[in-house]
Parts: C-alpha cells; sequence; structure tokens
C-alpha cells in the first residue's frame, strides 16, 4: 500500500506516545507536516519526528492539498472544528478522543464523512492491545460463553493529584465520565456491541478542588456546577448483558477490579493491581475463573483444602514488530490506513465514537434527570485482531 500523508494538529504531551508510534509504520503512515498555535513547538517537532513541514495554526495544514489524513491531537474542545473542516477540505480524519464534544456535534461530523465517503476513526484504541483482544478471543473460542453482566470501575481522587494544570477537567465537557469514561465505554463497545440504555445517578461533593503538583500547588479552583465528579451507572446492551459503571474522581482508593465480564461458562477478571491498569492501557493479566475453579465448589470448605488457583489468561497479540503490553497510541489509525487501503471497515471506528458519545451523554442526562434514556445510534462491533 502507499503510506497516507499525515498531517497532525496539536503538539501537547500526548503527541509523543502517537508519533514515537507511527514512526514504525512508514509503509503505512508518512509522517509529513505538523502544526502548533506556538510555531517553535511546531518547528522543534518538525526537527524531532522529520516531518517536511511545519504550520503555525491548524487551518493552514488542512488546507494542504498534498495530506491525506488529520491526526487531531488538540484538546477536546477544539475536536469538533478541526475535524470538521478536515472532512469539509476532502480528508479522513483521526481524532482523539472524544469526537465532538457533544453527541449532536459528532453526528455533525459522522454524517459529512458518509456524504463525502471519507473514513472518520477515533481514539481510544487501547482495546486493540493485548488484554482486550485477550478477552474478545475467550469469548469467541467459547470460552466464557454468552456474557450476561460484568462491571467497570474508574475510581480515584481526580486529576488534582497529579495534573500541574487539571482545571479544564472540571469544566463544561469535562468530568470522569467524559474524560476517563470513553476507555472503559470503548471497550465495553469493542466486546459486547451497542447499548440499549442507561439510568444513573451523580453527584458532585465538592465544588471546589485544590492542586496538588507542579508550579501551581495549593491554588484551589472552582467545579463547573453542572459536572458530576461521581456517576454510577447500569447499562442494558442490545445483546442481553447488563454492566454497572462506576467512574469517581471523589474516592481515596479501592481495590474493586478495573472489569469484570461474568459469562455462562466463564468469569473474566481485570484485576487493579496497577493504579494505572485498566482499558486505557494496552496490556496486563487477566484471570480467568470457571466451573472447575469455582471458589464456592464443594462448599463448605474443610480446613486444609487447597485452595482453588485463578488461572492467568494467555496474553497475545498480532502484531510481533512492537510490544501491544506497552503505550501503542496511534495503532488505530495504522489499522485505519490498512483499512482505506483494503476497502473494509476500520476498528476504531467513527461510528462506535459516536455511538460512545451518545452512551456518556445518555448517563449524564439520566443522571441529571432521574429517567431512564434509550439510545438510537448503531455500529458494526470491531473485528477481533487477527492472531500472531
Amino acid at each position: 500500500m502507499k503510506p497516507l500523508k499525515l498531517g497532525v494538529i496539536g503538539l501537547g504531551d500526548i503527541c509523543h506516545a502517537y508519533l514515537s508510534n507511527l514512526q514504525k509504520y512508514p509503509d503505512r503512515i508518512e509522517l509529513y507536516a505538523c502544526a502548533c498555535r506556538t510555531p517553535a513547538r511546531a518547528e522543534e517537532k518538525k526537527e524531532t519526528y522529520g516531518f517536511r513541514k511545519a504550520y503555525a495554526d491548524g487551518d493552514s495544514l488542512i488546507a494542504d492539498p498534498e495530506i491525506d489524513v488529520i491526526l487531531n491531537l488538540t484538546t477536546p474542545g477544539a475536536h469538533y472544528y478541526y475535524n470538521l473542516e478536515a472532512i469539509k477540505a476532502g480528508k479522513h480524519v483521526y481524532s482523539e478522543k472524544p469526537l465532538a464534544a457533544t453527541f449532536a456535534e459528532g453526528m455533525e461530523i459522522m454524517e459529512l464523512a458518509r456524504q463525502k465517503g471519507l473514513y472518520v476513526g477515533c481514539a481510544p484504541d487501547t482495546f486493540m492491545g493485548s488484554r482486550i483482544q485477550t478477552i474478545r478471543r475467550l469469548m469467541d473460542e467459547g470460552v466464557t460463553g454468552r456474557i450476561v453482566g460484568g462491571t467497570v470501575s474508574c475510581i480515584s481522587h481526580g486529576w488534582e493529584w497529579f495534573h500541574p494544570n487539571p482545571v479544564f477537567f472540571y469544566q463544561a465537557g469535562g468530568g470522569p465520565v467524559l474524560d476517563i469514561g470513553p476507555y472503559y465505554m470503548t471497550a465495553l463497545l469493542s466486546l459486547l456491541g451497542p447499548v440499549d440504555s442507561v439510568c444513573a445517578m451523580g453527584v458532585q461533593p465538592e465544588a471546589e478542588r485544590m492542586i496538588h503538583s507542579g508550579e501551581k500547588a495549593g491554588q484551589h479552583f472552582p467545579v463547573d456546577p453542572d459536572i458530576m465528579t461521581s456517576v454510577m451507572a447500569v447499562l442494558k446492551f442490545r445483546c442481553g448483558a447488563v454492566v454497572n459503571y462506576t467512574m469517581c474522581w471523589d474516592a481515596w482508593d479501592s481495590l474493586v477490579p478495573r472489569m469484570e465480564l461474568y459469562g455462562e461458562k466463564a468469569s473474566v477478571v481485570m484485576p487493579d493491581e496497577d493504579p494505572n491498569g485498566g482499558p486505557n492501557l494496552f496490556g496486563g493479566d487477566l484471570l480467568v475463573k470457571d466451573e472447575a475453579t469455582y471458589r464456592w465448589k464443594n462448599m463448605p470448605r474443610k480446613e486444609g483444602d487447597e485452595e482453588i488457583p485463578w488461572e492467568i489468561a494467555e496474553v497475545k497479540h498480532p502484531y510481533s514488530a512492537v510490544s501491544f503490553v506497552e503505550n501503542n497510541r496511534g495503532i488505530g489509525l495504522v489499522d485505519m490506513a490498512e483499512a482505506i487501503a483494503e476497502g473494509r471497515r476500520n476498528r476504531a471506528s467513527g461510528d462506535m465514537a459516536l455511538h460512545m458519545l451518545e452512551v456518556s451523554e445518555a448517563i449524564l442526562v439520566s443522571a441529571r434527570e432521574q429517567r431512564y434514556v434509550q439510545t438510537h445510534t448503531d455500529f458494526e462491533r470491531p473485528e477481533a485482531m487477527p492472531q500472531i
């Protein structure tokens, strides 16, 4: 295949993870141009990563007729504008999450892309890593049986403990459901398909937060009154599974597993041995329990009975050239380049990202209005990654 010429807009901290990984695929992606509102940074990244061109603004980059695809790494509030402008210019788009700040904006992006016959991809692509793909293989090979339920959770005390400038996480478009939630939601969607309906409750215990790291440590800042920093929801999937969904920035740690899926034949658990070890990373161990290793089998247990161990699920990934236990952000864009060449659907698709946005908004609406919310968009569950 002829590599697609890539234009990157937004050169903040996340760009290194993307660009260093995309350099591994020169036969699929050519790092052609970059743009940043700080021209000196654009020039610096041009030299560091070998771009041919550097622009001082995203609009100038989008206007470059040589560019085939735009990688949008701007802040969430700018995703809608640059995604839409790129599509208007006839370019494919791969965006950092979320696709847009609102579901209505996401609908507009996808409708225009369909009219123009262009591809849209969207992070997160961590579901393409070894951990989630192992769960997918266990499901596809019948190890788990039909998934009937589950739970996912991300529980911490918020970004102010780690981030030197966390204020935007607590402004409009922020909060755990729209910030960290997309990793967990996309993992579920990639495994179980579309959500049918949701119900939720949410709270904001603290109207003011304090920064604990960096030069602004000790400064207080207000939380937008509409932001719910702890949300608990129940998701009913069209496949029949019911999943508890907890996103919390108000707790002093937790030992609750990041993900559990309950199948008719086996349960799969993503343990919380790593503070950052959830679906927002590519790798990690999985635990599997079935009838033979059922904890309560032959109860009551007698003193001296041997402990029944958890089985550690085998972790593999098809791309042997790179380690998918590490951070490989951007593999969704590589897959999109291949999909364009092969005429197939890309895995980290705009349709799935749009449904994720609809479900996330539905959770917030349900919590605010104290009612069930039905979803309406659809997408095809992405194909499993091929085996090595």
